[in-house]
């Protein structure tokens, strides 16, 4: 008999490699699904950006022509416009919210753990359940309870869905509500790390809390910020549901933005080819807008 000799590389070799391949053994399932139901359904969308869509007649290659159809519909450069102003509106007031809750209620006091677990509750609610109940609370009539709070001051009734004026705040306001516990929890990691001790030398030094905001508290936690910004600069341009629950994009097209022009596109005129136009233009964007917020927030961290 022949003495198979095993030696310590080898050993050492197989070792390494079931080490480097136990992982993707679990990432497998999951990468699929990935592949199966967002990559290539992704790269179908692009592929028909470049066509007129006919079921059952063949697609026709046009090229650019969506693109330029899409660029240049004047309905769509106002949804670019509204989708701007309700992401950059409900991105700032969420992160100044959620950095007023998250002073508020730092701490590790019981009763604290609790409130924040009830303020953290429209972000785990559904968007649509969410929409129908700013739905009722926005009831154009006294019978609504905003309208009925706004009865006691002797105003209102106000039209906040159904006036062109008001219904993109209205929709701005809902969406700070459910963005800013979001943002809360991010910058209540961010002051869990902020050393104690500056805020006992800034208090015996004198320093007005203000000063302390600015010089301690906002330093230790630009990380925080940084992701909350990267976070807020993808969730403005795909806002999406909370628009087609509350308004639908209307009235008038008042609040009408990207992804809900593009919902129109696909489904209720049945124009595939500009509906994939506009996600992909939608997609260039928002990769363009996160690199050049992460760019920013690592030369921030740098300096």
């Amino acid at each position: 008999m022949t003495a198979t000799v095993t030696t310590p590389g080898a050993r050492r070799t197989r070792v390494l490699s079931k080490k480097a391949v136990l992982p993707w053994v679990f990432l497998a399932p999951g990468l699929l699904l990935a592949l199966v139901f967002k990559f290539l359904p992704m790269g179908k969308g692009v592929w028909l950006s470049f066509f007129k869509v006919r079921p059952f007649l063949g697609d026709k290659w046009v090229g650019l022509d969506n693109y330029t159809r899409v660029l240049t519909d004047h309905r769509f450069l106002d949804a670019i416009g509204h989708t701007l102003l309700l992401g950059i509106g409900q991105s700032l007031g969420a992160i100044v919210v959620g950095f007023l809750l998250a002073l508020l209620l730092e701490g590790q006091a019981r009763t604290l753990k609790i409130v924040r677990t009830a303020v953290f509750l429209p972000v785990v609610t559904a968007t649509a359940v969410v929409g129908e109940l700013w739905r009722l609370l926005y009831y154009p009539t006294s019978d609504g309870l905003i309208n009925h709070a706004l009865g006691f001051l002797g105003l209102g009734p106000v039209q906040y869905l159904d006036n062109p004026n008001t219904a993109l705040w209205a929709t701005m306001v809902m969406s700070i509500w459910m963005l800013a516990p979001y943002n809360m929890v991010i910058i209540l990691a961010g002051l869990a790390g902020v050393d104690r001790t500056l805020y006992e030398a800034a208090a015996m030094d004198g320093v007005s809390l203000w000063q302390r905001l600015r010089y301690i508290t906002l330093p230790a936690i630009r990380p925080a910020l940084g992701i909350v910004l990267t976070l807020a600069a993808i969730r403005g341009l795909r806002v999406f549901t909370e628009v087609y629950v509350l308004t639908g994009g209307g009235p008038a097209g008042s609040t009408e933005v990207w992804m809900t022009r593009a919902y129109t596109l696909g489904f209720t005129r049945n124009d595939i080819g500009g509906a994939s136009a506009a996600s992909v233009v939608l997609l260039c964007v928002t990769l363009l807008l996160t690199v050049t917020v992460n760019y920013f927030r690592k030369r921030g961290d740098m300096r």
